[in-house]
Parts: C-alpha cells; structure tokens; sequence
C-alpha cells in the first residue's frame, strides 16, 4: 500500500482494532471479510488526533466541515449490506475522511467517490493517494448527480442521509446492481436496500434506523 509513516500503526492500533473486530461480532456483524478490513485499514489514520482513545471504540467522531467518520459498527454494516464482490465498481457518495473508501478498497472493489466539500475533497486525496498510495477515482462534485460519465456501476454506497432516492443514482446503477442508503428527513434515517431491475424498476428493502449527517445537493468551495 506504499505507506512510509507520516503515521504508524503499531501493534498497540493493531491491537485496538482487534478489540474493535470482537465487539462489533458481539454486535452482529459476521460478514469475515468485512471485519478483516475493519482490522487492516488504521482508522487513527483518518483523524488528525491519532491518540484519540475513541479512534478505536465503536463510536463516530468528528472531522472538518461538520461532517464525521461514522460509527465502526455503521461502516461495518453498510458493507455488509453492500455485497462487495472482488474487482466491483462501486459508486461512493461521500467520502468523508476517505475511512469508508478504504474498507471498500480493502474489500477488492474498484472505488470512485465523490464529495462535495472542497477541503475534504483535498484532504481524502492527499492522504488517500499521495500518504497511502491507494488507486482510487476521487472527484469533488454533486453526489445527488452521481457520475453519468463512470456509469454504470455494479453497486452504490450512500453515506449521508438522504430525504430521498436520488433518480440519477438510480439511472447509473447496473441492472442486478446493490444501492445501500440511508433515507428520511428526520434526526434519524431508515437503512435502504435499492436492488435494481429492468426499465430502471427497482425492490426496495428497508431495515434499521440510524443517525447520519444530511446528504447536501452541490458543491462547497
């Protein structure tokens, strides 16, 4: 992954994030190689507070913009849902810290994600691209717009609460594709299972309740 050290990770992390790995077992989570990406990838990475004890506990945290790094258990249960098959393309909209991009990547999909905010936009690419030497298609953009010129993709990860289904999302997911979204316009979304079928019809599976920051349309410079 071509990471010379601006940050380590060193067996105390590495033991963190087996403790992690267990709890979030005890919590449900069984898909192994979902969990074995939670243990590879340096969440502490993504913080500019490494020594943060929280880093490593099933919990959110803040970074710029307003924004945060949801909680493990969240991650975790949102790749679950997503059925990431190795060499997938796989549409990200928000990237965030770039934390989720990387359990995606660690999980063999090809990533292309997009985020709205400039700074974490430049910060996700810095660290994702020039730090860790991940190859992932970043781009600042709309992610109610998607990216019509990739499409389609095979699955479509939405990591911000959206009041509701964006139709170009819809347009630019395969047939047979996965789309996982949190939707509702209140202090809490419903988990959302697009799976797309043909004439862009599509089953919708709703699950679990959770609390995520709201899905913005257009660009922040």
């Amino acid at each position: 992954m071509g990471v010379e050290n601006l940050k380590k990770d060193d067996y105390k992390y590495q033991g963190m994030r087996k403790q992690l790995v267990e709890e979030l077992r005890e919590k449900g989570i069984t898909d192994e190689p979902v969990l074995k990406a939670i243990l590879e990838v340096p969440r502490h990475f993504f913080s500019d507070n490494a020594f943060d004890v929280h880093l490593h506990m099933d919990k959110a945290f803040r970074i710029a913009c307003g924004q945060t790094i949801s909680h493990p258990y969240t991650v975790a249960y949102q790749s679950t849902l997503l059925q990431v098959k190795k060499g997938e393309k796989v549409l990200e909209v928000g990237t965030g810290s770039g934390y989720q991009t990387c359990i995606l990547l660690h999980l063999g999909a090809k990533v292309f994600s997009i985020e709205r905010q400039k700074p974490l936009f430049q910060k996700a690419k810095n660290l994702l691209l020039d730090e860790l030497g991940y190859s992932v298609k970043l781009f600042y953009g709309d992610g109610y717009k998607g990216l019509p010129s990739f499409a389609p993709f095979d699955k479509i990860i939405v990591t911000a609460g959206a009041p509701f289904i964006p139709e170009p999302l819809i347009h630019q997911l395969k047939e047979g594709g996965i789309m996982v979204i949190p939707v509702g316009e209140g202090e809490e979304q419903v988990m959302t299972i697009l799976i797309k079928g043909s004439d862009n019809q599509y089953e919708k599976i709703e699950l679990d309740k959770f609390k995520f920051v709201p899905l913005l349309r257009n660009k922040v410079k």
